[in-house]
């Protein structure tokens, strides 16, 4: 399920801000990046199994492997996770409506807390 126009989507913002917005918001990036690329996750164990709430990021600049990027968000995520073929994110997938509403109040914060730092789309 990706969350579409009313969150971070082409939001452009420095590395390190970017990581400290997300990381106070529980969404890390546990070796998910390359030289060109981050994803931020922040995994639910629910009853209903387990699901993840991914944000993507492509760098425009610099390199996130020095932490010297500009990166830009693209449209984040929710999926559910099945052993062993890892995360699904497509329309037949059901979320809990609890956990939707959840998802959408953290991406929420994370752009508030982006805009106070005078970062908008």
């Amino acid at each position: 399920m990706y969350f579409d126009n009313k969150t971070l989507e082409n939001i452009t913002a420095e590395q390190e801000l970017l990581v400290s917005v997300m990381e106070k918001n529980g969404l890390e990036c546990h070796g998910a990046w390359d030289f060109d690329r981050m994803t931020f996750d922040k995994r639910f164990d629910l009853k209903e199994g387990r699901y993840y709430l991914r944000v993507f990021c492509k760098a425009i600049s610099g390199d996130v492997g020095n932490r010297s990027a500009v990166l830009t968000i693209a449209k984040p995520a929710l999926g559910k996770y099945y052993y062993p073929h890892g995360v699904e994110y497509g329309e037949d997938e059901v979320f809990p409506k609890h956990l939707v509403t959840q998802c959408e109040q953290i991406l929420e914060n994370v752009k508030k807390e982006l805009a106070a730092f005078g970062v908008v789309a």
